[in-house]
């Protein structure tokens, strides 16, 4: 029984505090302002946050650099598979078909979320079973990750969701970047994105998706107006809240999930915007500061890094898309707008992030004396 007990003091004592507790006033400063938008929806946030907690504190304990040479590849083809059958059983929802519905229990799952979640895990696998050189990957290697990549990407923008196709592509490409490909790919990148972005406007997008880069160059839409209205009459301390007009007479839309940076801004200020960005801004750079001092230890470099690209990819498009300097993509700002799959998205990695931070000792992790040590013990 001594070897499970060994397990559970070396998984706390290793745990990263510091990457948990920089949450911590995200969540409040997020339930404080639902709170007062809609009673009902604080409700249903904190059963949210109920949710995942426990999802955090059920990956934290799973043995994932055991298990993930069959895990992750497993994972991501079962949910490229739910991602192609969204295109034959997949239930639409104002225009885009990305939902599959439950049988019998009326309860939707949107698999492109989830394929975050894949994509980190299976190049996290890939990237520690096969590590760069010292000049990075080289052209075939780097196709093969790629691949990881592309693939979900084009089928979530066909649905289409363009937004959540584009943050899995940066996210992906922003690891690869941080773990390390020969300059030259990136070089005949930039060239080919840059010769090919024309007639990838005119001939790849919709013309909704034309409009809102239309509407983002031009006029601003009437939910970036509006957004605009609430920022500024904020101010630079904020307004009470009976006086948050934008926000409790409805101008504002959608004021509780994609847009709550503007009734942030309506209600605190333009001291609450900046203490928010910061904190943001806070968490990025320890979870780049984590990739970096584990250099060596591609499981966490992947997992950090991707956490990081994520997170700055959601609140860099969300911030810019409500005050008018990005299109309207409808990308929540990360744990802080109202909705619960983000959340558990979220808690997911974190959870497996600081699984391997504890788990960082490889040899004494797997090594079969210490598994029938236990075994012994436990028996």
């Amino acid at each position: 029984m001594e070897g499970w007990f060994d397990f559970d003091k070396r998984i706390f004592k290793n745990f990263s505090y510091l990457l948990m507790l920089q949450l911590l006033p995200i969540f409040a400063i997020s339930s404080y302002l639902i709170h007062e938008i809609n009673i009902k929806l604080f409700n249903k946030q904190m059963v949210y946050y109920f949710i995942a907690s426990l999802a955090f504190a059920v990956v934290a304990f799973i043995p994932w650099r055991r298990i993930m040479w069959w895990f992750a590849p497993l994972f991501y083809l079962t949910n490229l598979g739910l991602l192609i059958a969204v295109e034959f059983v997949g239930k639409s929802i104002l225009g885009a078909k990305r939902w599959i519905e439950l049988p019998g229990i009326h309860v939707t799952i949107q698999p492109s979320e989830f394929i975050k979640v894949n994509v980190i895990m299976l190049l996290a696998y890939l990237i520690s079973k096969t590590p760069p050189p010292e000049r990075g990957y080289g052209f075939f290697q780097f196709i093969k990750l790629s691949l990881v990549i592309v693939i979900p990407f084009l089928i979530i923008a066909k649905e289409p969701d363009l937004g959540t196709a584009l943050v899995l592509l940066i996210t992906g490409y922003g690891i690869l970047f941080l773990i390390g490909v020969n300059w030259k790919i990136w070089m005949v990148l930039l060239i080919l994105a840059g010769a090919g972005a024309p007639m990838l406007y005119e001939y790849g997008l919709k013309p909704y998706q034309k409009k809102r880069i239309h509407d983002m160059l031009n006029k601003p839409s009437y939910q970036v107006r509006q957004a605009l209205i609430a920022i500024g009459s904020g101010g630079m301390e904020g307004k009470p809240k009976e006086d948050a007009t934008q926000t409790q007479l409805k101008f504002l839309p959608v004021s509780s999930t994609d847009f709550i940076f503007a009734y942030l801004g309506e209600r605190l200020g333009f001291k609450g915007m900046v203490t928010v960005i910061g904190l943001y801004i806070l968490l990025i750079f320890n979870l780049l500061y984590i990739s970096w001092k584990h250099k060596k230890d591609y499981y966490i470099k992947t997992f950090a890094g991707g956490l990081a690209f994520l997170i700055f990819v959601y609140t860099g498009v969300n911030i810019f898309m409500i005050i008018g300097l990005a299109p309207v993509v409808g990308l929540p700002l990360p744990m802080f707008s109202h909705g619960g799959t983000s959340f558990i998205i979220f808690a997911v990695l974190f959870g497996i992030l600081q699984n391997l931070i504890a788990f960082k000792d490889y040899s004494r992790y797997t090594s079969d004396s210490k598994i029938v040590m236990q075994t012994k013990d436990f028996h």
